[in-house]
């Protein structure tokens, strides 16, 4: 149970158990080993709804980042629950993570947390346990797509380092919502904007000073690992917005007063668009591709994938020098759209890494480097079975 002194770098589960989650009435996976976990079967046959339950052993909302309500067995009660017994960083533990079935029509419930049956406030408390980190085909579009969702990923890879990051970004969303209420009234109650501009101006330099000393790390993560599997283009990262282009240079408390005073002097404006126009909720995360000289965007679709996956395993090696042990990876759909040299240099570098990978595909045999060290399952009609069993 917790408190076994661990004897590995890296974290992994050892059994996972879901009940009416997803696709899945019931199912349950055994490893034998520390080694890759290949998932295949045919598309649509719940393969991602697999590794999402894992996302789930994480704080946040998963993989999907799905409502409660949408994770439950379609012919199911409503509730649903997903558990592994892993060996983490605290040694051997249970995590669990679920929902009741709702008690009546118009009754609802919350998402339980629990580590060895005993209920904990949030998810938040599982990265004490583990880290868990992924990739997934929706991620593809990331350099091509909205600021908004390379700051979604920016978040994911500060919640991986710190397990507190989403309860601050989602105080910010809070208080600029409050902000935009206020101002929807005419006329405006200067007593209130001001003491919600003094709670948002704090929290939202807590979020830009959080993904400042992330985006700082990983920087020279991809620094320290340059000459490491050449066949995935080395990446640059920078933040793009003036406080966190302030926050190295100058303290936290003079950058909130100005913030204050920029979002006062906005109101007007503010209330017109109805929305707040300056802020960290609007910084995006620029990515540049340094030996062609030009920004992700512009990269072919094969080389965005490259830089994609390049700062995954910098961020993978940066979590594992942080704690001491590497983090679980989920990927999703990866070695398929990889010619052979990529997945060959892809493998080496996950084994490099020490980290137990659960990948998924529809191919087995674009899996062959990896089969005779890898824990090979096949997922069909809602089954999940070792490769070498046959379905009923």
């Amino acid at each position: 149970m917790a408190g076994k002194t661990p004897s590995m770098t890296s974290a992994s589960i050892r059994r996972l158990t879901l009940t009416n989650f997803r696709s899945y009435h019931a199912a349950q996976i055994t490893l034998d080993r520390l080694g890759p976990v290949v998932l295949t079967g045919a598309n649509g046959t719940g393969k991602t709804n697999l590794i999402e339950a894992i996302s789930l052993l994480a704080p946040g909302r998963g993989l999907r980042r799905a409502t409660m309500e949408e994770l439950a067995f379609s012919e199911g009660d409503g509730g649903w629950a997903v558990s592994a017994e892993i060996e983490g960083m605290l040694g051997l533990a249970t995590l669990g993570s679920g929902l009741d079935p709702p008690a009546g029509e118009d009754s609802s419930s919350s998402r339980k947390c629990r580590i060895d049956r005993e209920s904990v406030g949030s998810a938040a408390a599982f990265a004490d346990h583990l880290r868990i980190i992924w990739l997934t085909p929706a991620m593809d579009p990331l350099f091509n797509g909205p600021a908004s969702e390379r700051r979604r990923f920016l978040d994911r890879l500060v919640l991986a380092v710190d397990a507190q990051h989403s309860s601050r970004v989602a105080a910010l969303e809070r208080s600029l919502r409050s902000r935009n209420r206020l101002l929807e009234n005419a006329p405006n109650d200067p007593h209130w904007l001001d003491a919600v501009e003094h709670e948002t101006a704090e929290v939202a330099v807590a979020v830009a000073a959080a993904r400042v000393e992330t985006v700082k790390r990983l920087s020279a993560a991809l620094d320290a690992s340059r000459s490491q599997a050449p066949e995935f283009p080395q990446a640059e990262i920078a933040l793009q917005g003036w406080m966190e282009q302030l926050l190295p240079d100058q303290s936290a408390v003079a950058i909130e007063d100005r913030y204050r005073a920029l979002l006062k002097e906005n109101r007007a404006r503010d209330a017109a668009a109805g929305r707040t126009l300056d802020g960290p909720h609007l910084s995006d995360l620029a990515v540049t591709h340094p030996a062609k000289r030009i920004p992700a965007a512009d990269a072919s679709t094969g080389e965005q994938k490259a830089l994609l996956i390049r700062l995954v395993l910098a961020h993978a090696s940066l979590i594992k020098q942080m704690t001491g042990f590497a983090p679980l990876l989920l990927l999703d759909e990866v070695i398929a759209h990889l010619d052979p040299a990529r997945r060959a240099a892809l493998y080496d570098a996950l084994s490099s890494l020490g980290a137990q990978v659960w990948m998924t595909g529809a191919d087995a045999a674009a899996f062959g480097d990896v089969t005779g060290r890898a824990d090979m399952f096949v997922v069909r009609n809602g089954q999940v079975q070792p490769a070498s069993a046959r379905f009923r």
